[in-house]
């Protein structure tokens, strides 16, 4: 009976023509690589090799055997990473970190989906800023992180590959509609972590002026609710007025003004078949608003 290591070993010798490559190829030792070809011609009844020189060379039977088992071996080994691939979206985990905003919004609808296409999947999920997020990526805690990339940013590009998702708009947050940025120059200012300042810095100067800032936070509910109180007026994403909304603002959105958000995965590619369903579902376009299952 046909033995599919020893057709393996027949088809290296078949690429390298030397028993010494093939069983560099395969991590064997030099005998163990005869050992197979002498069983498989016992099991065959043919002579499939033959000395040439210093070196082997194989017979018509043996040509035609290696190309069969070279075949044969592709074949088995497509198979074992298509069965992997299943079962690691029928029973894998994703690890995901991602801002309060993201998580509340973009990560539920691709849950959604992944609960439908691959319900044995299962996510774990942790709120972090991006700086952070890429951190863990980087030492293997986490397999997955959404981060936002701030107008004319440099993303950290060394070890990580990212994916864009979305253009996140930028809005201005106040009590009164119709509102614009220069009608706050002299007001107080709620600005957030140090990148989110400084990308407050910059959207105000393009208006003119240097916000003052009164307060500090970065909980899209305080935001609001500071500013619904009078105590400020801000700037936020898109994704966090998704998330939440304070009835007593308004926002208006800022013109050429967004956040680029992405996906971000670290090491060589490919991804894992998890990971790269879960992209695949973080990359679906939301369903319009009031959409059916």
């Amino acid at each position: 009976m046909l033995n599919l290591v020893q057709l393996k070993v027949l088809a290296a010798v078949a690429r390298h023509g030397s028993v010494t490559e093939a069983a560099r190829e395969l991590h064997y030792s030099q005998p163990s690589v005869s050992h197979h070809l002498a069983r498989l011609e016992a099991a065959t009844g043919a002579r499939l090799v033959q000395r040439a020189g210093r070196g082997i060379r194989l017979t018509p039977e043996g040509r035609l055997l290696a190309d069969r088992a070279a075949e044969i071996a592709g074949r088995v080994d497509a198979a074992a990473e298509e069965l992997a691939a299943q079962v690691g979206l029928r029973a894998g985990r994703v690890r995901l970190a991602a801002n309060a905003s993201a998580l509340s919004t973009l990560v539920p609808r691709a849950a959604a989906s992944l609960a439908q296409d691959h319900p044995g999947l299962e996510l774990s999920l942790v709120d972090r800023h991006p700086v952070e997020a890429l951190d863990m990526l980087r030492r293997g805690e986490i397999d997955l992180a959404l981060v936002f990339q701030h107008a004319g940013a440099p993303l950290e590009e060394e070890g990580f590959r990212f994916r864009h998702l979305a253009d996140d708009p930028i809005h201005l947050i106040s009590r009164r509609t119709g509102e614009s940025l220069a009608d706050h120059r002299d007001s107080a200012w709620i600005g957030g972590c140090d990148r989110c300042r400084a990308e407050l810095t910059a959207v105000c100067a393009g208006a003119g002026f240097r916000p003052r800032l009164g307060s500090s936070s970065d909980d899209m509910v305080v935001v609001q609710s500071l500013v619904a109180a009078g105590l400020g007026v801000a700037v936020l994403p898109g994704l966090a007025l998704e998330a939440h909304r304070n009835p007593g603002i308004h926002a208006t959105e800022l013109p050429g003004v967004h956040r680029r958000i992405h996906a971000a995965t670290y090491g060589d590619p490919p991804d894992p078949p998890a990971v790269a369903a879960v992209l695949a579902a973080l990359g679906r376009p939301a369903a319009p608003a009031g959409a059916g299952p």
